[in-house]
């Protein structure tokens, strides 16, 4: 049997690529007992989801992993190692952190790029994540 002969499948394709950065924060909204009320940091962990949005572009890519360099630079320019409560306008929760990912990626990468944003999941440790997904990409 050939490799000629194996069938491809219809269906969709996704790709992911993470990135990191490390910040400090608080929830000053928290009951002071709370840990998280009080300043802390992370090792945050972003990954950007995409999908086709018709066919793979040549050779055969979602979306060339090198074209979210610009997503890159600006977690490393504007937030890494920075205190996220003191830069960003909502209280950074990771959930809240995902949204504002993804609506600067919508604003400033989505057209420049052929695959189209899923999601967002943005990981503070090895255990704990929050994701968000985007609506009518």
């Amino acid at each position: 049997m050939g490799f000629t002969a194996v069938p491809l499948p219809p269906g969709n394709f996704t790709i992911g690529k993470k990135f990191g950065f490390e910040a400090g924060h608080r929830l000053p909204r928290l009951p002071h007992e709370h840990k998280c009320s009080r300043q802390h940091g992370h090792s945050y962990e972003v990954e950007v989801i995409l999908t086709t949005a018709s066919a793979l572009e040549d050779p055969g890519f979602v979306t060339d992993f090198g074209a979210l360099a610009p997503f890159k630079s600006f977690l490393d320019t504007e937030l890494d190692h920075h205190n996220l409560h003191e830069i960003l306008p909502f209280e950074p929760t990771s959930e809240r952190l995902a949204q504002f990912l993804a609506g600067w990626f919508v604003q400033n990468l989505q057209s420049e790029i052929p695959g189209r944003l899923v999601a967002v999941l943005v990981r503070e440790t090895a255990s704990s994540w929050a994701r968000f997904d985007v609506v009518g990409q």
